[in-house]
């Protein structure tokens, strides 16, 4: 049998990366909604028509409608191509840096989970528990039959809980502010429950120097105050990436300088 070109093979993931790219607009949408991701069918937020097949082609659909509706010419966000653009590229460099196999799914399913958390966290400030408790469960499980083991994904759920829910009471206790919402420790859970306790704490010490440069940013900019709220799960899904991707290099690379 002949085999199949990896490029080929490549574009095909790709193509299916966007495709749950354009589910994963649905969830974002519709999880803070609290409605149903399932039913009834994809339509315009504004006029309320349900889209056809084809103005549901991901990515392609909204450059041909020029990101408009074809009924009522309501503009659509520009977060739709860009979520099915960015998970057709997650998929496409988890194929070529995995390679086809059970890690490869477990990691899959992990950065869909942080796109969606990124996604909504950035425009409502809000980490579902929809998304995070049952992904919890999700990791744990996939950690029996593949990286980091069992013992090292639970480490990561207790510890990544703990650890925030530490600073969240130390920080409330000390200041009367809550520093962190509630959402935060269970996103850090989920990170640990994928990629167990020591890529945990890089996903944690990569978030807090993201989110430091980022407040230092807005305050140098005076777009914010040293007072002002910034959505943490943001930096917690871009630490989780760094982390699943060149996580180990930069621990080995930091242990080797020692």
């Amino acid at each position: 049998m002949t085999e199949l070109p990896p490029r080929f093979v490549l574009g095909v993931v790709a193509v299916l990366g966007a495709i749950v790219g354009s589910f994963l607009n649905v969830c974002i949408y519709r999880l803070p909604l609290r409605q149903s991701i399932v039913w009834p069918a994809s339509a315009c937020t504004a006029c309320s028509r349900p889209l056809e097949w084809y103005e549901n082609v991901p990515i392609l659909s909204y450059a041909i409608l020029r990101g408009r509706c074809r009924t009522c010419r309501t503009p659509f966000t520009i977060r739709y191509p860009i979520v099915e653009a960015l998970t057709a590229a997650m998929f496409a460099l988890a194929w070529w840096y995995y390679g086809p196999g059970l890690l490869f799914i477990s990691r899959i399913v992990f950065g869909c989970a942080l796109v969606v958390l990124f996604a909504i966290d950035l425009e409502h400030q809000l980490l579902p528990h929809a998304v995070t408790l049952p992904a919890i469960a999700v990791g744990f499980a996939f950690s029996f039959f593949t990286e980091p083991g069992w013992r090292a994904s639970l480490v990561g759920i207790v510890a990544g809980f703990g650890i925030l829910m530490a600073v969240f009471y130390g920080y409330l206790w000390a200041r009367h502010i809550e520093a962190l919402g509630m959402g935060d420790p269970k996103m850090l859970a989920m990170i640990g429950a994928f990629l167990g306790w020591q890529m945990m704490l890089v996903s944690l010490f990569a978030a807090s120097f993201i989110g430091s440069l980022v407040g230092l940013l807005l305050i140098a900019t005076r777009r914010g105050t040293m007072a002002s709220k910034v959505p943490f799960g943001c930096f917690l899904a871009l630490g989780g990436a760094l982390a699943a991707s060149v996580g180990p290099n930069l621990v080995h690379w930091y242990l080797g300088n020692l």
